[in-house]
């Protein structure tokens, strides 16, 4: 059957940083912004907005923390009260923030990486050190959390823990019994938890988001927890996201550092916001599924025709993150697959370390897109073996 998500929208000469940034001959696979329409609900709500003609100062629409409180329950059984929630313009913003807000200059934060790059400027905003650990690879490529590594890594200095679940290049949705570890050793450690769980979601079948937050309420009073709908439903250019703080000294904290810095949230991120959250289900679980088959798709892909390249399947997201270690690609794999494939990756050292020999391919297209740029990543690698 053919899918709304099949149809492929030309956005070469549009304002889109993704498809203008390697130029017109390049297959745009890199940053995270998917090729679909956002809803039908989110355009007519932005365009009915539109109409009005007005655009001064706006207000949150009432409805729309209610909204978000009973959402955040249903998906996840989190009881959260609407007095909890934060709004800002973005989650990267919501990190800052929160680096700012508990830690002082000369203090550090914690990282696992390979892990979403502009995290590694949180630190030199706030002034801090960054303490890392690795993330662990298994023999199938699937990736873990070492707990004796993570403590090691965590000195007298570290006041933050800023972590990425679902994981972002890595694709994990990490467990309740991971989240648990992670969380008591930094309750031990009198660590503060910020967890950007923008892609929370973009799971699959098999696969569940927890809110670490979520697991228990000692847990909750130490955690800022970070998301937005614009991964979920492609509307990362209206800027808007939200953070939950359910200690209310926490939370005060938070929003003291918000003042003077943080730009109110606009009309149209309001509008697109609310008609996301309460009546966009149907167009996600239609995209879910569509991501899904594109995911299966790239595995299979991978492993059958691609010499060279591993990777694990992700369990959330619309990222994939290969492994092209093996192939020995002259130059690095970035800079291979654009020259000579025409097939525009990130490149996995701007994650970090263990990100040397990866890229990151964003698989949130039209299967068409999709189907081109694996042949021409095929063909590349067909003519480099030869």
């Amino acid at each position: 059957m053919t899918s709304v998500f099949d149809c492929y929208i030309e956005r070469r000469t549009s304002d889109s940083i993704k498809w203008t940034r390697y130029g017109q001959d390049a297959l745009a696979m890199w940053v995270a912004d998917m090729d679909f329409a956002a809803p039908p609900a989110v355009i007519e709500a932005l365009q009915a907005r539109i109409a009005h003609g007005v655009f001064g100062y706006g207000a949150e629409p009432p409805e729309l923390r209610e909204v978000l409180v009973a959402r955040l329950a249903a998906r996840y059984g989190w009881r959260v009260a609407p007095e909890d929630l934060v709004f800002m313009p973005g989650v990267v913003v919501g990190f800052n923030l929160a680096a700012q807000a508990v830690a002082q200059p000369g203090e550090s934060m914690l990282l696992q990486t390979p892990v979403y790059y502009p995290m590694f400027r949180t630190p030199v905003y706030a002034g801090l050190t960054l303490d890392q650990m690795t993330l662990t690879q298994g023999a199938d490529g699937r990736y873990g959390v070492d707990l004796d590594l993570m403590a090691r890594a965590i000195t007298e200095r570290t006041r933050l823990f800023l972590l990425c679940n679902p994981h972002n290049p890595v694709g994990r949705a990490f467990t309740r019994q991971e989240l648990a570890d992670m969380a008591a050793l930094c309750l031990r450690r009198d660590l503060v938890i910020c967890s950007d769980e923008i892609h929370c979601e973009l799971t699959y079948e098999g696969h569940t988001h927890t809110p670490i937050a979520a697991l228990d309420g000692e847990i909750a009073q130490r955690t800022i927890t970070l998301m937005a709908p614009s991964k979920t439903f492609n509307i990362a250019g209206l800027h808007f996201s939200f953070a939950v703080i359910q200690n209310p000294d926490l939370r005060r904290t938070y929003e003291r550092a918000c003042r003077g810095i943080v730009p109110s949230v606009s009309v149209l991120a309001y509008a697109a916001a609310l008609a996301a959250y309460r009546d966009s289900e149907p167009w996600l679980a239609e995209a879910l599924a569509y991501l899904q088959a594109n995911r299966d798709y790239l595995c299979r892909f991978v492993a059958a025709e691609l010499p060279g390249l591993r990777m694990a399947c992700p369990e959330a997201t619309y990222l994939a993150w290969l492994d092209c270690r093996e192939a020995r690609l002259p130059g690095g794999p970035h800079e291979f697959f654009l020259e000579r494939a025409g097939v525009a990756l990130n490149d996995g050292a701007t994650f970090g370390p263990g990100g040397e020999g990866f890229v990151r391919l964003n698989y949130g297209c039209c299967r068409q897109v999709l189907d081109q740029a694996l042949e021409r990543m095929r063909a590349a690698l067909h003519t480099q073996t030869l």
